[in-house]
């Protein structure tokens, strides 16, 4: 079930996973928004994220916890029990929906936008970071499961490890929370219950085990949250016209103090 000839690849990618979780924080410790003695440079909407580590600690664990399972007998173990209780003692049909259901909390998103509920960002704006995050994602996720080599709980092929089913359903319920979560959480609630199900459906249908959906989970919400931070980034560093910076500057004059606002284009 696993590929001896693959380990020494699988752990590189796996680390080089785990230090794309962390290296931003280095980033975010040294590079600063830019400030001004006696003033304030504040940039337009969009164009700045803080780095917030605590929001890769939950993805971290995941994916570090499916890396270990895939080496370590006793969880490898779990996730066989899973697939007995699931498929072994309780035999059925499999389905297709989680093909589909996969995309529904980013599908979401366009929705509520189209219904007159207003996100985070803009059209072009949401439509990049899905489509970076995705990219994101699927470089790290087919890369890995062509190094890990792990046999689906089916026999089908070798592509099990993390799944790919999981990891865009999580990242797609990311999305929804992180364009809907200063209007409802409830939003992004709804949207983690359904890549939930997603996860289970990949088991249900007997095509991966239990620690390939919490992989897939945890490279998912990784994957948005990193666009999330990056994006602003790319948009200062490839569009800088349209972060044109604001500044508040404090006026001292004869007769008193006031405020003045400067807009750098």
């Amino acid at each position: 079930m696993k590929n001896p000839s693959g380990n020494l690849l699988l752990h590189k990618l796996i680390l080089s996973a785990i230090h794309l979780l962390i290296i931003p924080v280095l980033y975010a410790q040294t590079i600063q928004p830019i400030t001004y003695k006696d003033s304030i440079a504040v940039y337009p909407q969009g164009c700045y994220q803080k780095f917030n580590v605590t929001k890769f600690i939950g993805p971290a664990a995941l994916i570090t916890y499916g890396y270990v399972a895939t080496k370590s007998d006793a969880l490898f173990n779990i996730s066989k029990s899973v697939q007995q209780y699931v498929w072994v003692d309780h035999p059925h049909n499999t389905t297709t929906i989680d093909n589909y259901l996969q995309f529904a909390p980013a599908v979401a998103v366009y929705a509520l936008n189209l219904a007159g509920v207003k996100g985070e960002h803009n059209f072009v704006d949401r439509s990049m970071i899905y489509l970076i995050s995705n990219v994101i994602m699927e470089g790290f996720v087919y890369t890995i499961k062509n190094a890990s080599h792990e046999l689906r709980p089916n026999g089908n092929d070798y592509q099990s490890f993390p799944s790919g089913h999981t990891a865009e359903a999580f990242l797609s319920a990311t999305f929804l929370f992180e364009e809907y979560k200063n209007v409802s959480i409830w939003y992004g609630v709804g949207g983690y219950l359904v890549a939930g199900f997603v996860g289970y459906l990949r088991i249900y249908n007997n095509a991966h085990w239990l620690h390939d959906v919490v992989a897939g989970a945890g490279f998912g919400i990784a994957s948005a949250e990193l666009t999330y931070w990056l994006y602003p980034l790319l948009k200062r560093t490839f569009f800088p016209k349209s972060c044109g910076k604001k500044m508040i500057v404090p006026v001292m004059e004869e007769h008193g103090a006031g405020l003045s606002y400067i807009q750098l284009f």
